[in-house]
C-alpha cells in the first residue's frame, strides 16, 4: 500500500515518462506511441526451439536450420520481441542503467509470449550472473524478470537454483561454438537445489545464439529436470547486433 501511495505522489510531482525515450505518457509503465511502434513484438510464426521468426506461412512447431543442426538442451523457446529499436533500449536500461522498474512491463510481454510453456511450469529459474558482475550492475536483469513472471503466474521462483561459478569473457562477436567454449563449466546447481522431475522455465533477457541458455539448461537436465523450456524478452536475429 505504501508503495502505491508513494507512486501516486511521485506521479503528481514528476509526470510519468515513456520507459524508452522519456516522452510524456499517462502510465508510468508505458511506452509512447512511436516507441511502442518500434518495440518489435514477435507476432509471426517462430522456431519452436529458439523463437527465431520463420518465413511467412510457416506452420507452428517447426525448427529453424540452426536448431535442426544443433542439439539444444531445452525443448521449447519463446521470445517476446526482436532485439532492436525500443526493445534494445529497454534491455540496455535494465541491464546497465539500474532501471529495475522496466522489468515490470518486460515481464508482462514475456508472459504473453510464453503463455503455453508457463502454463506447464513447476518452477521459473533465472540465468545467474557471476558475483563480480552482479555487484557492478547492482541487479541481475534475468532474476528481475523471472521473479515477476513467477509471482504473476503463481509458480515457484528458483532464484538460487543455478550458480555462476566463474567469470566469463564477453560473448560479443563469437560464434555459437566459441560461445559454448566460453561458458563451458561456468554454471552449477546450487547445493540443496532440487529440480528432479520438475518442469523448468529458464529465463534470460536476450538470446543471441543460445549458448548461454544451453549451458544452463544442460545443468538442469543433468540434475534430473523432467523438462526445460526457455523464455527471453528479446531474440537477436543478426549476429552483427552488439549489446
Amino acid at each position: 500500500m505504501m508503495r502505491r501511495i508513494g507512486a501516486r505522489v511521485a506521479g503528481m510531482v514528476w509526470p510519468p515518462g515513456c520507459l524508452a525515450c522519456g516522452a510524456d505518457v499517462s502510465d508510468p509503465y508505458a511506452l509512447c506511441t512511436p516507441c511502442w511502434g518500434a518495440l518489435g513484438l514477435i507476432s509471426m510464426a517462430g522456431c519452436e526451439r529458439c523463437a527465431r521468426p520463420l518465413a511467412v506461412g510457416a506452420g507452428q512447431g517447426l525448427q529453424c536450420e540452426d536448431c535442426a543442426r544443433l542439439r539444444m538442451a531445452w525443448n521449447r523457446g519463446r521470445a517476446a520481441t526482436l532485439y532492436g529499436g525500443s526493445a534494445r533500449t529497454l534491455v540496455l536500461a535494465l541491464k546497465h542503467g539500474d532501471r529495475a522498474e522496466i522489468a515490470r512491463p518486460m515481464a508482462g510481454w514475456m508472459r504473453q509470449a510464453g503463455r503455453d510453456v508457463l502454463m506447464q511450469a513447476d518452477i521459473v529459474v533465472p540465468v545467474p550472473l557471476y558475483w563480480t558482475r552482479r555487484l557492478k550492475r547492482r541487479l541481475n536483469q534475468s532474476a528481475e524478470l523471472s521473479r515477476r513472471i513467477a509471482r504473476a503466474e503463481g509458480v515457484a521462483h528458483g532464484s538460487g537454483v543455478l550458480l555462476r561459478t566463474r567469470a566469463t569473457d564477453s560473448q560479443r562477436g563469437r560464434s555459437f561454438e566459441q560461445r559454448q567454449r566460453n561458458v563451458r563449466g561456468a554454471f552449477a546447481l546450487a547445493k540443496g537445489a532440487d529440480v528432479a522431475g520438475k518442469r523448468v522455465v529458464l529465463v534470460d533477457d536476450v538470446m543471441t545464439t543460445g549458448a548461454t541458455l544451453n549451458a544452463g539448461a544442460t545443468i538442469l537436465r543433468n540434475a534430473g529436470a523432467a523438462n526445460v523450456d526457455v523464455l527471453v524478452f528479446a531474440r537477436v536475429t543478426r549476429e552483427d547486433v552488439h549489446f
